[in-house]
């Protein structure tokens, strides 16, 4: 399956998607300096194949093993080719290599009764980075399929991670046995793919399917920032989201002496397919989600764009903030997040003290004032309410394709607003009118709005160029 799929942009929004593009050209840069990093001037290439022979070696630790030595030794960082086979490993990597297998389905990590199937360990050496994990299938370990710790400029790309987290008894919400640095993931095991304390880094076109859910982004033991997330299919994941990014309670001694959680912040969410998510649970899993639930956590600055996000158990995005005190205890953090470009349908309502009214494609929801959030260039469609805002603070809604037919916004905060200028509603005539989608609750400003749906234009991926809308110029109704 192709998971780089192309998707229509709104030309409204060219301009920003030029800008976004320069930036996704420097980030495509970046991933591809990930990967030739770990290529060192002191190099070796080992192999592995399960009966060990024409001088490899029988299990992957054995082969990481000499790949740490050498590095410790000489500063070698070694490349380990793993052959088709099964193996049943927990591999520790804990210094630069690239671990690369014959492909997924073909090299089978499979940890039954292990922690993960390959864990990233940055505690051990500080300043861990130069790592690639790719062409692998990750099955069946007791927590998550791959997990990073403490780690900077780390690769993990066209891996298959599947039947993960074992260890979760989802009916007390417990995971024993897991590690005492991750302190807030007795609901999920920490899901098939988990960043934790990483940055610089790219998870590219790997499929995470029934694991409990898809990929996290968390903080215990450092900030999670300035990494890439790109191009993977998120599926069929029962008790969580597709995509994570969630503040937590820093990790106790010796993993951290952190105070507060530092955060995740400027990573960027692009060109993912999150389906079918969070649904054995109610209110298990969005398809992608922004979580900083109580005082001092952090999820700011993020990107979450050209994604596809459908079917789901929460809506399509979620933004959650659950407490939020006065001083002297610290501020919430959950500002400057842009969710641009994407394709939002068929997902669910928000639940608890986040409901909606009925499923959504985007709530927006903090005791906290969440700032400087702009929705833009998204079309929504088959949802009750199209966008949802609940918070004290004003949030920014221009360019989108309202198409749910039902509520296009839908402000549920008498102390916030919305500015939802310039969107199209489905009919000339606004919202409310006709076919169109209509405006709810308090704070709403929707004049002028657009009279014609935004004309749409191929990718670049497409192979095509031109204008594939009704090519009439989009003025807006004063």
């Amino acid at each position: 399956m192709k998971h780089l799929f192309p998707l229509e942009i709104p030309t409204n929004i060219l301009r920003f998607r030029k800008l976004l593009n320069a930036d996704g050209r420097r980030a495509f840069a970046v991933a591809a300096l990930f990967a030739g990093i770990c290529q060192s001037a002191n190099s070796a290439t080992l192999c592995v194949n399960p009966g060990g022979t024409s001088g490899c070696y029988s299990m992957i630790g054995a082969a990481v093993m000499k790949a740490h030595a050498d590095f410790i030794l000489d500063g070698t960082i070694d490349t380990i080719n793993v052959a088709p086979g099964i193996y049943m490993e927990d591999v520790i990597i804990q210094t630069p290599l690239s671990l690369v297998g014959a492909g997924r389905g073909q090299s089978i990590i499979n940890a039954v009764g292990l922690s993960n199937g390959i864990y990233i360990n940055g505690f051990t050496i500080p300043g861990l980075s130069r790592v690639v994990v790719t062409g692998f299938t990750i099955e069946n370990a007791n927590f998550e399929g791959i997990l990073v710790t403490n780690a900077s400029f780390v690769t993990i790309s066209d891996n298959e991670v599947i039947n993960n987290d074992r260890s979760l008894n989802i009916s007390t919400l417990k995971c024993p046995g897991q590690p005492a640095f991750e302190t807030n993931e007795d609901f999920d095991c920490g899901e098939g793919i988990h960043l934790i304390g990483v940055d610089h880094s790219a998870v590219v076109n790997n499929t995470s399917e029934k694991n409990s859910g898809g990929i996290l982004l968390s903080d215990e033991t450092g900030a999670t920032h300035h990494n890439l997330i790109i191009g993977n299919l998120l599926r069929d994941n029962p008790f969580d989201c597709g995509i994570t990014l969630a503040s937590h309670s820093p990790a106790p001694p010796p993993y951290s002496t952190l105070t507060s959680p530092p955060g995740i912040y400027s990573n960027t969410i692009a060109k993912n397919e999150s389906v079918h998510n969070g649904l054995q649970v109610p209110g298990a899993g969005a398809g992608v989600g922004l979580f900083a639930p109580g005082p001092g956590n952090k999820v700011y600055a993020n990107v979450v764009i050209n994604n596809e996000l459908k079917d789901n158990g929460l809506p399509g995005v979620a933004f959650h903030n659950h407490a939020s005190f006065p001083p002297p205890a610290p501020p919430v953090n959950l500002n400057d997040n842009v969710v641009v470009c994407n394709r939002i349908s068929g997902n669910g309502a928000d639940t608890d003290d986040a409901a909606t009214p009925g499923p959504t494609g985007i709530n927006v929801f903090g005791l906290a004032s969440i700032t400087g959030t702009l929705i833009t260039g998204n079309l929504i469609e088959d949802e009750a309410v199209d966008i949802a805002t609940n918070t004290p603070a004003q949030v920014n809604v221009h360019l989108n394709d309202l198409l749910g037919e039902k509520i296009g916004v839908d402000n549920l905060n008498t102390a916030g607003t919305v500015d939802a200028t310039e969107n199209w509603w489905g009919s000339p005539g606004g919202p409310g009118v006709e076919e169109a989608t209509s405006v709810s609750g308090p704070g709403v400003f929707f004049t002028p709005w657009l009279r014609h749906p935004i004309p749409k234009v191929s990718t670049p991926e497409d192979g095509e160029k031109g204008n594939q809308g009704d090519g009439g110029q989009n003025n807006a109704e004063r």
